[in-house]
Parts: C-alpha cells; structure tokens; sequence
C-alpha cells in the first residue's frame, strides 16, 4: 500500500459550489434537514498527555518472550513469570523479572530511587497483545525493509514520518506559545533518520535527528559575541531592506527574520546547563538531577538519551522517539536475548522511576502527563520449535511475525483504570486471536490523539483507539 497524497483538499469547483449553496438554502427553509459532516474522530483521553516517549527495540522482537508470554513453548521457550505484579492479565515473560541493575552494594542508589524489575510493575503496564500493521492483509509482512517503513510511516514507501505527523498536529500549541513570546521545542528523533521525513503540507514539520546524546555543539552564544551597536545595525539594516519591497515580497525577509530568531532562541535553549546531562551535576531540576537521572539510565547511549528526552520535556518537546538494543537474533537468542532485554527493562524501570519523581512545570508529575510505548517493525518466528537450527529465530508471514504486542504505560494509562489489562488476547497454542486485532496505523493515531494533536486527513482509514477509555 502506498501513501496518500500528502495535500490538501482543493477548491470546490463551480458545480459543487452551487451545489453547496443549494444544499445551504434546502437547511435554512428545512431546519429539521440532516446535513452529513465529517467529525474528527478522537478519544475520551484526546489532549491528557503533554509528552510521548516512544521506543523501538530494534531488529524485529520476539514480543511472545516478554510482552505475550502464556501461549505454548515454542512461542516462549523462556517461561512466564511468578513475580507478576497483582491484578495484571497480560502474559509477563519470565525475562521482565531480570534486573541486573539492581544487584550488590553499587546498585543501592537504584534501589533507594525506588527502581524495580518490570515484572513487579506489571499491573501499570497495557498491552495489546495483537497489533498488525495490516489486519485484513493475507499475511504478515516479515521484511526488514517493509516491516520498518511500516513502523516508521506506517505504510511501505511512506513519505512521512511519524514524529513529522506530531509535529504537525501540534503546530497550534507552538504558535500559542509563541504568541505569548515563548519558544517551545519540536518532536525530536534520537539517532533515527527514518522518523524525520516528511513530504508535501508535512515537509516543513520534519523533526530534529540528534545523532549522540547533548548538544555540546552549542557551547558558544554567537550573537553574544557581536557590540551592541554591531546587533543594532544588523537589524537596521534588514528593516531598512525590507521596508523598501512591495508588500507581496516581504514575505521572504519575514520568514528570514523569523528563522534567525528561531535559530537564536533555540540555540539559548541548546546551551542550557540542564541538558548536559552526561555530568554529574546535583543541580534540581523538575524534581530530578542529572546525577540522579545517570544513576537511573546508566552511561551509555540508550541511558544517556533517555535521560535527554526527559529534559528536552522541560522545553515544552511533545515526543522523543529512540532505538533501544538490537534484537535480529537468527542465532543464539538462547543466549543473547536474556542480557540484552536486561537493558530494556532498564529503560522502563527507569523512565517509570523518573517520571514519578519529576515535578511538571504545569502541575502533578512528569508520569501524569507522559505516555511511554514499545514497538517493533515486527515479532519473531521460529516455525514450530522452541528456536531455530542455529539457536535463533526469524520473520515470515505467520502469526508469530504478524503479532507485535504493544505495551503502554503512563499516568494516563492508570487513571483509566486500564493498568494490568490485555486490550485483546490469543490462543496459546498457535496465536490466534481470540479478542480485539488493532492496525499499527490506529495506534499511532492514538498517540497523537492522546498528545491532543491534530491528526485529521492523516491515515483516514483508521481510527484512534476508544479502548483505553471504554
């Protein structure tokens, strides 16, 4: 399937304008006349979220091993979980009670922050164990290619990524702000070109790809370098300049002028001591210092970025979208997937731990209004055994690859009353679904739903999802 045309709707021409006003004349005579419109579909929870964190584990993920994990053997070679939380209906693997980063004596500060193994927190989790990106498609797309244009786009050639979309839809909320001389930031991708493009009316929302994890680029303030007199007459001249075109040109030198103090109020924002967070500083900010935050998230790119979009937060950013681990394991999962979904445990033991404790400039905690998700281009097969010849697994087109089974959690999850619950479910012995089968494309359209943005004309075939509020 391909993307829709990125435009918007064009004129009505003269035979539906008249039209129109007959249908018009037809309502003001008949007042008790029904005239069809198309409504925005959205959800009970439309606008109860300021900040979307969404993560990809990387490569395709055997979702069965964690996040679907009562069905059959071959399914889940690794167990399901005692420890699970109580009141949680989903299957919790085994694998979500590993936490490595809680054991011996250098671990105390994690465990005095409150940090604990997933699986003890399960019942603050939803999943929906059956999320496809096609579910009227004969069968699932496996494809490393296709199956991540999907997730990135949600569909095959998509022109426009999703965070572009989030930025669109809340271009309202920037332009609010602005008007009130504030600078709030964009949606930034954390090291995933794939999120950022856009075509069309979203070409100007592409978001910001941040490869690293600061900005220690802009340690320097170049218009601070500049005499006062020097700034004057740089700005004097671009007035002078622009007085002197005809109206419908200025249009350029506005755009310039505005970019440039874009750039600058950006760039102000950027060289904030609060986003460096690879220090050790014990300054407080929201709640939370940086020291903490590195304690909680670790040293390494996947920490040090997660702890980056909880301060990007602060500036006003609705969603930071990251890559976690690398989980195309077509040999040795036996040995390797344990150590690794260690790391994402880490980051969601982490972002739940941090976000209760952060303090939101707008009231409650940062966990109030932030919603955390997990996805994959795809699940993993192995065609019938517990892993493959080599001790592995792969990606076709069966139901194993078809299901990716999506964890939310946030306060909003909470509040809703719908922490610890299955939206859907599947018999154990061969997948099937038994319950509730949702497109990959409604469920980001639910995330924009929740962050209150404008998602109208954007995948019009599918609908956000009223499940989480039903």
């Amino acid at each position: 399937m391909s993307d829709p045309k990125d435009s918007k709707p064009k004129s009505p021409g003269r035979r539906q304008l008249l039209r129109g006003l007959g249908a018009g004349a037809a309502a003001l005579a008949f007042p008790h006349l029904w005239l069809p419109r198309t409504a925005l579909a959205q959800t009970n929870g439309r606008g109860r979220v300021r900040h979307l964190i969404y993560i990809r584990l990387s490569g395709g993920f055997r979702f069965t091993t964690a996040f679907n994990s009562d069905v059959a053997d071959e399914f889940n070679p690794f167990g399901r979980s005692d420890k699970r939380a109580a009141g949680t209906e989903w299957g919790v693997g085994k694998l979500l009670e590993r936490a490595s980063w809680l054991e011996g004596e250098p671990s105390k500060a994690r465990r005095d922050l409150g940090m604990k193994p997933v699986a003890e927190f399960s019942n603050e989790i939803c999943v929906l164990p059956c999320v496809d990106h096609e579910p009227f498609s004969a069968r699932a797309d496996g494809g490393h290619g296709t199956g991540l244009e999907r997730f990135l786009t949600g569909y095959v050639g998509g022109a426009t990524g999703f965070l572009s979309y989030v930025n669109y839809g809340v271009r309202a909320r920037v332009a609010e702000e602005a008007a009130k001389g504030n600078t709030i930031l964009p949606a930034f991708s954390l090291g995933e070109a794939g999120m950022a493009t856009g075509a069309g009316t979203y070409a100007t929302f592409r978001p910001p790809v941040l490869e690293g994890s600061g900005f220690q680029g802009f340690g320097a303030d170049p218009s601070a370098s500049l005499p006062p007199w020097a700034a004057k007459v740089a700005t004097e001249v671009d007035n002078r300049y622009r007085s002197r075109l005809h109206l419908p040109l200025r249009g350029g030198v506005d755009t310039y002028q505005q970019t440039r103090k874009a750039t600058s109020d950006y760039g102000k924002i950027f060289r904030d001591p609060m986003l460096r967070v690879t220090t050790d500083s014990d300054e407080v900010v929201d709640g939370i210092s940086n020291r903490q935050l590195r304690a909680i998230f670790g040293t390494d790119t996947t920490g040090q970025r997660a702890a980056l979009a909880l301060r990007l937060f602060h500036f006003g950013c609705p969603a930071v979208f990251l890559n976690q681990g690398g989980y195309d394991y077509h040999s040795r999962e036996d040995a390797e997937l344990p150590d690794e979904l260690d790391g994402a445990n880490r980051l969601v033991s982490g972002l739940r731990t941090a976000l209760k404790m952060m303090q939101h400039p707008e009231g409650g905690t940062y966990w109030d209004k932030t919603l955390v998700v997990i996805g994959s281009e795809f699940g993993r097969t192995t065609g019938g055994s517990r892993f493959n010849s080599a001790n592995g697994s792969d990606h076709g087109s069966d139901l194993a690859t078809r299901w990716m089974s999506m964890p939310f959690m946030g306060g909003v999850i909470s509040e809703a009353g719908k922490g610890g619950k299955s939206l859907g479910s599947v018999r154990g012995a061969d997948l099937k679904a038994t319950g509730k089968v949702y497109s990959y494309r409604s469920v980001l359209k639910t995330m924009m739903d929740l962050l209150g943005a404008d998602h109208e004309g954007i995948f019009p075939a599918d609908a956000p999802i009223q499940d989480f509020f039903s």
